[in-house]
């Protein structure tokens, strides 16, 4: 056992596993031995003999190519994960609605789609219904645009590449220049819209919530007719210090990435 352990006490070859699944993430797909025996550091039997186990545990998957990725074991953990984390971010929501008076929405970024983890939705008899569990590309989406002002350009145009720019209405961003620039926009300004940009008729106001464990944004959605720019100024201040809230309370918790 003297020999599995690190300098941090903790056990060797579990730091090393745990290491191996972050770089298959970091990669957006998939990579050979030798390329995460490039990137690790890590001598091959050991990228081996760890590779063979992840696999046999389902948490990383062999491709025909001979490449390996992430398996498909690791998706319950991460949504049990996301689940529990917009649970414990519920009674903010809640307060943000009875503020705002509209629907409430907490979203992760996961690989390269963001997943609505959390909802409290609004009193009024017309209001925006976004499922938890939700799937979406996040260059449609406020809280996608929230959460990629915040990242490397690069990491973004490389996202982009991946996933391409569907449109899902006139309004939806399909350009990956301008789609840049418009989120150093929203970065300046400290929120992003969605101005019917996946949804006809629906307007959102988003928000990053800075030092989470993992790209996290906080919004509120509604009617176009309810939401409007005399509103948006109004509210954007109130949805701005729920993420500062979010993001002190999980610095309290040592949460934060």
């Amino acid at each position: 056992m003297a020999a599995e352990r690190s300098t941090g006490g903790g056990v060797q070859s579990l730091q090393r596993a745990f290491e191996l699944l972050e770089r298959l993430a970091d990669t957006g797909g998939e990579a050979s031995l030798s390329e995460l025996a490039t990137s690790s550091g890590l001598p091959m039997p050991t990228i081996h003999r760890l590779i063979r186990t992840l696999v046999a545990l389902g948490y990383v998957r062999q491709n025909a190519n001979r490449r390996y990725a992430l398996g498909a074991r690791l998706i319950r953990l991460g949504e049990n994960a996301s689940l529990q984390f917009g649970t414990w971010a519920r009674p903010l929501l809640t307060e943000l609605v009875e503020e705002v008076g509209e629907t409430a929405n907490l979203a992760v970024l996961e690989r390269d789609e963001v997943v609505y983890v959390a909802q409290v939705p609004s009193r009024h008899s017309m209001r925006m219904f976004t499922e938890v569990g939700r799937r979406l590309l996040p260059h449609g989406t406020g809280v996608g645009k929230a959460i990629l002002a915040h990242l490397p350009a690069d990491e973004v145009r490389t996202l982009l590449e991946r996933t391409g720019m569907p449109s899902y209405t006139e309004h939806t961003h399909t350009d990956p220049d301008a789609f840049l620039d418009h989120l150093g926009m929203v970065a300046k300004q400290g929120y992003a819209l969605d101005e019917a940009e996946q949804e006809l008729g629906v307007r959102c106001l988003a928000v990053p919530v800075l030092g989470a464990p993992t790209p996290t944004a906080v919004s509120v959605s509604g009617p176009e007719g309810r939401l409007t720019d005399d509103v948006v100024e109004r509210i954007a201040p109130i949805v701005r210090r729920i993420a500062a809230e979010l993001s002190q309370q999980l610095s309290a918790r040592d949460l934060t990435a």
